[in-house]
């Protein structure tokens, strides 16, 4: 599997306390260099932590291609749009990207505010949630599942086949490296493209106004999608649907929870929860890198690359690049400028980015109107999973404490 190796080297270094806080491993990248290549027996490993060098490599997908990356998922054929280069991976893009239009998103902005309100009354008078159970899995779950046709029922095995795909070591209690990833992977493929295919066949009986609707009237090159097609579309959509979001919620809320003087600028002015979307998404890179496959020789700044080198762009390391935006490494909720690679970029960037912008803005805002105080439960440490950071408990204490208010 193309990158296997590579990816599998970098995974597996990462320990609880670079997942943690991951800021301290971006800025050994940067110490290094903005591009370092490493030849060993299973070929060249490049590793980019510049926003310049980052921005290269998005802006030429025909050196840098998404679809040696094929099969990564456990499956047999490239997923689409995300495993596939120009020019066919525009035609797909033409037809997937209306259903995430902006003017969607925003029928969705009541809807998804309604859910915030109903995930905080459940809370009742508790004084300890665990918020990823509670709310930060539950939120974005819920909302991909309507918009995109799934009954909520479906949730528990939906989940279950996502993580046996993206965390399969941590499914299993294993090593990144340990074979029986791999098989479960391919297991757990194989059971969402089955789950979809049925799906598929029960909204062709009966359409409705849900993303699975609209695929099935989609074109590409004039003619209708197949239902090959539509399988590798719908297991990206859930990839993402079930775990970026969920992912984001908890790096935000575990930085706000430590940090109350940036809490409280949010409580004391909403204003600023769009920027600080930004900034925390900048800072906290919940997907910290994405890979790319190299062509043909080339160079990257200084760095010779060979074609056949698994490339890795650590989107954390190039946000926080002090050579591409002044004071990157501290968190200004009022910055004027705050571009970012947590979304990708260039032709790949994230289709669903509207969506997440949308959920975590009614989020944080209805969130800190309700729930100004929080913080992690004293004498626990949250654990993240590597390269999409997300934490399977997260133990938080409602209400103001006076010795955390201390805290810078």
């Amino acid at each position: 599997m193309a990158g296997e190796s590579g990816a599998g080297s970098l995974i597996g270094a990462m320990d609880a306390v670079v997942t943690r806080h991951p800021q301290v491993l971006y800025k050994m990248m940067h110490d290094a260099g903005p591009v370092v290549r490493t030849e060993s027996a299973d070929g060249g490993t490049v590793v980019v932590a510049s926003r310049a060098i980052e921005e290269e490599v998005l802006r030429h997908p025909e050196l840098f291609s998404s679809a040696g990356n094929s099969g990564q998922m456990g499956t047999d054929r490239p997923l689409i749009p995300i495993e596939i280069d120009p020019p066919d991976q525009r035609k797909y893009r033409r037809m997937i990207d209306p259903l995430f239009a902006p003017r969607r998103m925003r029928a969705l902005e009541a809807p998804i505010e309604k859910l915030v309100n109903e995930l905080i009354d459940r809370f009742g008078s508790a004084s300890e949630i665990d918020f990823a159970k509670q709310f930060s899995l539950p939120l974005p779950s819920q909302v991909f599942l309507t918009l995109i046709g799934l009954p909520l029922d479906d949730l528990p095995r939906l989940l279950e086949m996502k993580d046996g795909v993206l965390r399969a070591h941590h499914v299993l209690g294993t090593d990144f490296d340990d074979p029986r990833c791999e098989v479960l992977k391919k297991e757990m493929a194989g059971a969402i493209y089955d789950y979809f295919d049925r799906a598929l066949n029960n909204r062709e009986s009966e359409r409705a106004d849900d993303i699975l609707s609209g695929l099935l009237e989609g074109e590409v090159d004039g003619r209708r999608v197949t239902r090959q097609e539509l399988l590798d579309i719908c297991f990206i959509l859930l990839i993402g649907g079930l775990d970026t979001v969920s992912a984001s919620l908890d790096c935000f809320f575990a930085f706000l929870a430590e940090h109350p003087t940036h809490r409280r600028q949010i409580v004391e002015d909403p204003s600023l929860i769009p920027s600080a979307i930004e900034e925390l998404l900048r800072y906290e890179a919940p997907v910290m890198m994405t890979s790319r496959i190299v062509t043909a020789d080339t160079k990257l700044g200084e760095c010779p690359i060979k074609a056949g080198d698994n490339l890795f762009m650590f989107h954390g390391a190039s946000n926080t690049d002090e050579e591409g935006l002044p004071d990157a490494g501290e968190v200004k909720f009022d910055r004027q400028s705050c571009r970012h690679f947590s979304f990708g970029g260039g032709v790949h960037r994230c289709l669903g980015s509207n969506l997440a912008r949308l959920e975590l803005r009614i989020a944080l805002r209805v969130w800190h109107s309700r729930i100004p105080d929080y913080r992690i439960k004293p004498g626990l440490e949250l654990e993240f999973t590597p390269v999409i950071r997300t934490t399977y408990a997260f133990p938080m204490v409602l209400g103001a404490s006076i010795e955390h208010e201390l805290l810078p």
